[in-house]
């Protein structure tokens, strides 16, 4: 949209040429008749003089040349016919007939109607001229374009205010330059103001750009412009559309307002929010009101491409684009939220990088995947493709396991836990300073009929480091860096002092089982 519209040049034009046909407005009311006509005479009975073959004769400043005309004095009317031809100063026009009433200072013109000045011709079949109110019509089609460059407007029908320089155009109107093409159903051009509006579907196409709106408008100078009811802008790198999009395009701004969706195609990632604000000299951008981000991820399963999505919620949501201009990092503040089939999250904060796929969580953030709780003062999320790596937890770390559905819980805690996931469950930990787990060891016994899991009692295990290895939140094994400090209860002798580590907290009814529920 940052290509300027020349329709004010047209503008500009077209009351100039209109102008001299201003009849009414010379003092000199007289017919004066140049050399070249080869038959005259006066019809007493209609009271009109007439002219025939090569007539050519000037009226209130206009010199008009035309096969035959009929001069109506008492009534001050002029008509002419054949191979009409009008001209002053550097302005044409040509027509096949042509009518003039001087006391209501009208014209009409009629069939291969054409205006030229030296820089643009009008043509149409029909045009009206009102004096009074310097007012040009054309209601069957007309098309204006440029004599020295590839510039045309057409449309059904067109007002021409030529003193107010006010023009609208209805109809299909279609505006091309070499680098731009408009369709409209009605467009408005105010000169004074500078100001295009548009009405109806309107589609805008340039070399990078594409714009689609019902309603709008554009400033030619500023080329600020508003769009309305179903706006959409289409680039290289983006989709943006919504209720209302706001351009500001000298300053590189763009507002969006009412159900704003931005896909940048290039990253596969999409915002959507009531509000964003996007500055490209900055390459900052923010989206609030119902923010959500969904990065579209890809893997590849038994030589298919399989597409999983993260939805990402937070108050506010900010994108740092690169050089280049595409989406390199998004931040999120306050009351984040996030849900992937297989992982669900929450925090205060976050951090994503785009380019190498690292999630930072800040502010007690919490993790669920599959039957599984992480939390700490502050997380990092690493992923491959669309399967989480590893989750790095820094301080006050714990990770959890619901089994017997949630009569018991494997519990994992300690300073700092790296937690390593394959197919996005988690299979190890490894615990880093102030190391404690509990646990209960299950024992499978098989009958003829079924087979059957008893839990054997419950470990509890403080030690410095420790490595234990998970399988569907079950503990298949533990490596201990130091010597432990553990104890065995027998189930009939749980303490229950012991059985859940410090600050221990089940956040079932926190976690999202929908991503339409992370917006609630």
């Amino acid at each position: 949209m940052k290509k300027q519209f020349d329709i004010h040049k047209i503008a500009l034009t077209l009351g100039a040429i209109f102008l001299f046909c201003y009849f009414g407005s010379s003092q000199n009311n007289i017919l004066e008749l140049l050399p070249g006509a080869e038959k005259m005479g006066y019809n007493e009975k209609l009271g009109f003089h007439y002219l025939v073959g090569g007539v050519n004769f000037t009226y209130q400043g206009n010199t008009m040349y035309c096969d035959s005309a009929h001069y109506y004095d008492k009534n001050q009317e002029v008509k002419a016919y054949g191979n009409v031809h009008i001209t002053k100063d550097d302005i044409n026009l040509f027509c096949d007939s042509l009518y003039y009433n001087g006391k209501t200072r009208k014209a009409k013109l009629w069939s291969k109607v054409r205006v030229r000045d030296l820089e643009y011709k009008l043509t149409s079949d029909t045009v009206e001229y009102d004096t009074k109110q310097s007012l040009a019509i054309y209601r069957y089609g007309g098309k204006i374009e440029s004599i020295t460059s590839d510039e045309v407007l057409t449309s059904r029908v067109a007002y021409m205010y030529t003193d107010a320089k006010n023009f609208i155009f209805s109809g299909k109107v279609n505006y091309k330059t070499p680098d731009l093409k408009m369709t409209t159903d009605t467009l408005k051009y105010f000169y004074q103001k500078k100001i295009i509006q548009f009405y109806g579907p309107t589609n805008i196409l340039n070399k990078k750009t594409k714009i689609y709106c019902e309603k709008g408008w554009y400033n030619t100078i500023t080329e600020d412009g508003t769009l309305y009811k179903n706006a959409s802008v289409i680039d290289q790198n983006n989709i943006i559309s919504g209720d209302t999009l706001i351009y500001q395009p000298q300053k590189e701004l763009m507002i969006g307002k009412g159900n704003v969706t931005i896909i940048d195609t290039s990253q596969k990632i999409e915002f959507r929010s009531n509000y964003a604000y996007s500055n490209e000299k900055t390459n900052i951008s923010y989206i609030t009101g119902k923010a959500l981000v969904l990065k579209f991820l890809e893997t590849k399963k038994e030589d298919k491409t399989v597409i999983d999505t993260l939805f990402i919620h937070s108050d506010t949501l900010y994108t740092l684009k690169d050089s280049s201009g595409k989406a390199a990092i998004v931040q999120g503040f306050h009351h984040v939220k996030m849900f992937k089939n297989d992982m669900q999250a929450m925090s205060d904060s976050l951090d994503y990088n785009l380019k190498n796929g690292t999630l930072k969580l800040y502010y007690s953030p919490i993790i669920w995947s599959h039957n599984s709780e992480l939390k700490s003062d502050s997380m990092e999320v690493l992923f491959k493709d669309t399967i989480i790596e590893k989750v790095n937890l820094y301080n006050h770390s714990t990770v959890l396991m619901e089994i017997d559905s949630g009569k018991y819980y494997n519990q994992v805690g300690g300073k700092t836990i790296h937690a390593f996931f394959y197919a996005n469950e988690l299979i190890r930990t490894d615990v880093k300073g102030n190391a404690k787990t509990i646990f209960f060891p299950e024992n499978t016994e098989n009958t003829d009929t079924a087979t059957v899991i008893k839990r054997m009692g419950m470990n509890r295990v403080y030690s410095s480091d420790i490595r234990v290895y998970l399988d569907s939140g079950e503990v298949k094994g533990i490596t201990y860096f130091e010597k432990p400090d553990g104890v065995f209860y027998p189930m009939d002798q749980l303490n229950k002092e012991e059985q859940f580590i410090q600050d221990f907290k089940w956040n079932a009814l926190l976690r999202p089982k929908t991503w339409q529920e992370i917006l609630e």
